[in-house]
């Protein structure tokens, strides 16, 4: 799942990241509300955090901007500013969820996690896909109730399989999706982890669809 990030305090960027990254999450960041607009209308993310004190541009303006584009992405916001009518004008302009300032790194990355399961419909930390289980909050793919051993790249990719089961998926929206700023993206590389995959869990349970991408099968 790829998260942008926009907050203009760098070190509170820094953490938020590290903690995201070791959560499975692919981050972005940014630091100012025009580069947060121009991003988070041209790139697909899976949920923004969006602090409201932004330079250039404030964050319920950037929030209202992109909800008027219909974008539909999660946002979380994050705010030193503390008065409910704040909080109100943030929900009202199409906010998912808030989070006042000062924070527990814990708390965002539980309720990020719980904006995703509300966002593909589910309810439990751990999700089903035939005989694949994935548990989101400790980061394990299991399958027959054996743990499989995955590079967090490869996490990312069974996670959003996990979460789009039953969907095909092509080969550029797991990259869209799976790869943070960071990461070097490799034209093949997808081909590579599908067949990393599909040794580590069983041939069975990812399908290609050729022309189309990849699904994971519900039942296998």
């Amino acid at each position: 799942m790829r998260i942008l990030v926009v907050e203009d305090e760098i070190e509170i960027a820094k953490d938020i990241a590290e903690s995201l990254g070791e959560a499975g999450f692919a981050v972005q960041t940014c630091d100012n509300g025009e580069d947060a607009w121009f991003l988070g209308s041209t790139e697909v993310y899976d949920a923004i955090i969006l602090d409201l004190g932004l330079p250039c541009l404030d964050g319920l303006t950037v929030l209202r901007r992109w909800r008027a584009e219909e974008i539909t992405t999660p946002i979380i916001i994050l705010t030193a500013r503390g008065s409910w009518t704040e909080r109100v004008d943030g929900i009202n302009a199409g906010a998912d969820d808030y989070m006042p300032k000062p924070f527990q790194m814990e708390e965002l990355v539980a309720r990020l996690r719980g904006l995703m399961r509300r966002t593909h419909g589910q309810t439990s930390p751990q999700i089903k896909a035939g005989q694949i289980e994935l548990d989101t909050n400790q980061m394990l793919v299991t399958v027959d109730g054996r743990t499989a051993q995955l590079t967090p790249l490869e996490f990312r990719l069974m996670s959003y399989l996990v979460h789009n089961k039953g969907r095909v998926v092509s080969r550029e929206e797991l990259k869209d999706h799976i790869y943070s700023s960071e990461d070097g993206r490799v034209d093949n590389a997808v081909e590579a982890m599908i067949a990393r995959l599909r040794r580590k869990l069983g041939f069975e349970h990812i399908e290609t669809r050729r022309g189309h991408g990849y699904c994971l099968k519900v039942s296998a």
